[in-house]
């Protein structure tokens, strides 16, 4: 029996296009959070094809650089789980150094496109 493609979006700041009904027509079972905490337990019920989040550099972290940090850690302990980056132009240097440490399936800079994003999972469903 086959299952369904899933992703789990993380929205934390936003200020993009809702790309929920472009998951869905590409055949994506969505499920939405609102938190890097709220997305780690919703990782250790169910474990996505997919996570799409945002990349946040931010220097007052005291122990890392970024909202992502921690999901990476977190996603190490699932290989197959693709991570979608929406990141701003401005911090891709830091965003570039964030790779060299944790897995990044793909980037994608702001201003998102529905025809960029769409082309990433299209990518995505031919692996």
């Amino acid at each position: 029996m086959s299952r369904g493609k899933s992703l789990l979006a993380i929205i934390e700041l936003g200020g993009y296009p809702n790309f929920m009904p472009l998951y869905q027509r590409l055949g994506f079972e969505v499920q939405l959070v609102t938190s890097q905490r709220k997305a780690r337990a919703a990782l250790k019920k169910h474990q996505p094809d997919v996570v799409v989040a945002e990349y946040n550099y931010q220097t007052d972290f005291r122990d890392r650089s970024s909202n992502l940090e921690t999901l990476a850690a977190v996603l190490q302990k699932y290989p197959d789980v693709r991570l979608l980056v929406f990141y701003p132009p401005q911090h891709e240097e830091f965003l570039r150094n964030f790779r060299e440490h944790h897995e990044v399936w793909k980037a994608l800079p702001f201003p998102l496109t529905e025809q960029a994003v769409a082309e990433a999972l299209n990518e995505f469903q031919t692996l």
